[in-house]
């Protein structure tokens, strides 16, 4: 827990020197303070918070889980309540308030200005998942006639409530979003410059219904720490700071861990996720698969009179299935993780699928030399036997590459996440196709 000692703290609650441990907390990381919070029992919990000196309080409570954001303010008085949320970045009220219950969100709303209330609900009316639902108002805006030396006083006026203060932005009178001026740019400028003539133009920004992942894309392709955010009428009506979009990367990547898992995606952390909950995420997706494996055993029955002629066949099964499948999941995963991070592009479906060919090639080559080896040592004599294993083995490793790196770019064709073309999906198709093959090559090199 950051430089501090837990048990110190402890100790100094437990003994009730609610004076040191007030002092020792104001020293402390806001992120340190709100895991000692959520540490502790219930009504320990609110007096803890109310300790807090009023300028860490609004910091402290935006990283709280919501759970013990609902608790407290269901413990504190009205006036402490609208000291918080006006306190509280608009983008942190607003991820809280989405997430708490309608009555709670009430009371937060009569406690807050007018001025505030207004901003929270016209953040609160942005599409889920769009920049405008993750942006915040918080930002130093600057007009294109100011002088350096006017736009640090008005800096040093209005930055204390802002977000960051080191990346500005220039506006016309109408709010329409001109340039774009660090404040490097001023300090290595003369007090009497215009910002006009030091600002860049060439502004990236966002729109206000852009998808976060888009928005996350452009953070990482420029290397930014924040975003502008305009309307559809390119006034700026706010910015997303870069630790809003690694909370967006966070959330996206845990999203398609449990889609590329099988598993519909869940809000809640784990361990405060009820266990019916985790069921309902999980079952469909195990119904349907299981269901989709009833081919698997159809394509074994048609080929039950092969299986009869030659019992041996059986035994190579579970090797050409899982090899094949193996391989569709590798083909999968780098092309999801590819397509996520902005590498590959549906216009680039012909030089994936050149490239996933040859490298199915080779891999298959490899695996079949290998196993031609272990067969003609293990079963001397009927190197008709061998040759249609690894043949079948070679074709299903090939296939598997394609299926493996089509499917994916086949969901984003169809606007679906790719990530539900993963492991569990792609090794039921691949386990049929592996097996059709097996008994075609098979029973055509055997004649049975």
């Amino acid at each position: 827990m950051g430089n501090f000692d837990r048990e110190e703290l402890d100790s100094l609650l437990e003994s009730r020197q609610f004076r040191k441990l007030r002092e020792t907390m104001a020293d402390m990381n806001e992120v340190d303070i709100a895991e000692f919070v959520e540490e502790q029992e219930p009504e320990k919990k609110v007096l803890v918070f109310r300790m807090l000196p009023k300028e860490l309080a609004a910091d402290v409570f935006s990283f709280l889980e919501v759970e013990d954001q609902e608790h407290i303010i269901n413990s504190i008085t009205d006036y402490e309540l609208g000291k918080i949320i006006e306190d509280l970045y608009v983008d942190d009220a607003v991820d809280m308030l989405e997430e708490l219950p309608a009555i709670v969100v009430k009371r937060v709303l009569q406690n807050a200005t007018p001025e505030t209330r207004n901003l929270i609900n016209q953040f609160l009316q942005y599409p889920e998942n769009s920049a405008g639902s993750i942006m915040t108002a918080e930002y130093i805006g600057l007009k294109r006639n100011m002088t350096v030396e006017q736009a640090f006083a008005y800096i040093r006026e209005n930055g204390v409530d802002k977000e960051t203060i080191y990346t500005c932005f220039v506006t016309d009178s109408k709010r329409r979003l001109q340039g774009v001026v660090t404040v490097k740019d001023l300090l290595m400028s003369p007090y009497n410059t215009v910002i006009k003539d030091i600002m860049d133009e060439n502004v990236i920004y966002a729109v206000t219904t852009e998808d976060r992942e888009d928005v996350v894309e452009t953070f990482n392709k420029y290397d930014l720490l924040c975003l502008p955010v305009v309307d559809h009428e390119d006034r700026l009506v706010g910015i997303v700071t870069v630790d809003d979009a690694v909370e967006v990367m966070e959330q996206e990547a845990t999203e398609d861990f449990e889609k590329m898992a099988a598993m519909f995606p869940s809000e809640k952390p784990y361990l405060k996720t009820g266990v019916l909950e985790l069921t309902k995420n999980r079952l469909p997706w195990l119904l349907l698969l299981m269901f989709a494996s009833v081919l698997t055993g159809s394509i074994l029955m048609n080929y039950e009179d092969a299986i009869q002629v030659l019992p041996l066949l059986l035994s190579f099964i579970p090797m050409v299935m899982d090899t094949s499948g193996n391989c569709g999941n590798q083909s999968s995963t780098m092309v999801i993780r590819g397509m996520a991070v902005g590498d590959i592009e549906l216009k680039d479906v012909f030089r994936v699928l050149w490239k996933e060919f040859r490298v199915g090639i080779l891999c298959g080559l490899v695996l079949a030399g290998a196993n031609f080896v272990r067969l003609i040592l293990q079963f001397p004599g009927r190197p008709l036997l061998s040759l249609s294993v690894v043949l079948s083995l070679l074709l299903a490793v090939v296939l598997a590459k394609i299926i493996g790196c089509l499917l994916p770019m086949l969901a984003e064709k169809m606007k679906m996440d790719p990530a539900i073309m993963a492991a569990p999906l792609i090794t039921t198709i691949v386990d049929a196709c592996s097996l059709l093959i097996f008994f075609k090559v098979a029973c055509g090199l055997l004649n049975i």
